[in-house]
């Protein structure tokens, strides 16, 4: 509620004019303290407008800034902070660029840099397939078991991280592709299922052991000119050992029998080109250490 200012009688000082539940606003000035402090951040920020950059301005036709009078600017000090922290780094990268993947492995210092530099690396290029603890998902393999489809020496997985997998752009990609016997013709779909047994019978997992004895020879005729006789697997053309109980799209009958008849054909794209070779070896040295690589650290 307002009413018009008046003197207050018990301390003489003149009303502000609003009233609440009968509680009036006495117009009492200001401490001197409160506004002195008032003054002085008016000042700062006017000295502040000048000797920082501050207002945007319109100038040779483009918008910019006044400059101030320090012509301090907090990006031109990050950049130029960043400027020193990569020519630091230079000189271990180009170190790591020019030396051999074995002879980085064997030194402490630049493999010390290079497991961290291929950890913040992978966060952010290979993460989003394989998981930001390399634990893959269904059609993205898992990095930290010692199962490779393309081999997992230090060579073997810096080969795959430059060139990909059937990335087409890549001349020199991984190339090996699982067709689909049934969707293409090649095999019944009775004969399909038999293979499906005999796969499942190098893990003991079959049901039907005719059905194995008639996927043998299916098996020794088709599948085996990838897979070896014995079902181990060759690096060569990307073709996973089906005796072990790892699986990349997994390993129970029914998806057996899909990727039999119908095919697959995952596809990792080739770095080279879009990260440096520095980082692509240090990439190869940090999934290597994640406890799948097949190379020997004293090698």
């Amino acid at each position: 509620m307002t009413h018009k200012p008046k003197k207050d009688e018990v301390t003489g000082v003149y009303t502000t004019g609003h009233e609440w539940d009968g509680i009036t606003e006495l117009d009492n000035p200001m401490p001197r303290w409160w506004l002195y402090i008032l003054y002085a951040c008016i000042g700062i920020a006017i000295m502040g407008w000048i000797w920082y950059p501050s207002w945007p301005v319109w100038k040779d036709g483009e918008m910019t800034y006044l400059k101030g009078v320090s012509g301090y600017s907090t990006r031109a000090a990050v950049t130029r902070e960043l400027g020193d922290i990569a020519a630091e780094r230079s000189v271990y990268l180009n170190e790591i660029r020019d030396m051999d993947l074995y002879d980085i492995q064997k030194n402490p210092d630049l493999l010390r840099i290079s497991l961290a530099g291929g950890a913040a690396a992978f966060g952010d290029s290979c993460a989003p397939c394989h998981g930001s603890g390399a634990q893959g998902f269904v059609g993205f393999p898992n990095l930290n078991d010692d199962a490779w489809l393309w081999g997992g020496t230090l060579s073997d997985i810096a080969q795959t991280i430059r060139h990909g997998v059937r990335w087409e752009a890549d001349p020199e990609t991984r190339m090996g592709v699982m067709q689909g016997y049934l969707s293409d013709g090649i095999l019944s779909r009775s004969e399909v299922t038999d293979v499906v047994q005999y796969v499942l019978n190098f893990s003991g997992r079959a049901e039907n052991q005719e059905a194995v004895a008639r996927g043998s020879e299916t098996f020794a005729n088709i599948c085996s000119a990838c897979h070896m006789e014995d079902g181990t697997g060759n690096t060569m053309f990307g073709a996973p050992d089906l005796t072990d109980p790892i699986w990349l799209y997994g390993g129970d009958p029914e998806t057996i029998f899909r990727s039999v008849a119908y095919g697959r054909a995952g596809v990792m794209p080739a770095w080279a080109g879009r990260l440096d070779e520095a980082t692509i070896k240090q990439l190869a040295l940090f999934v290597s250490s994640l406890g799948g690589g097949t190379d020997p650290v004293d090698q």
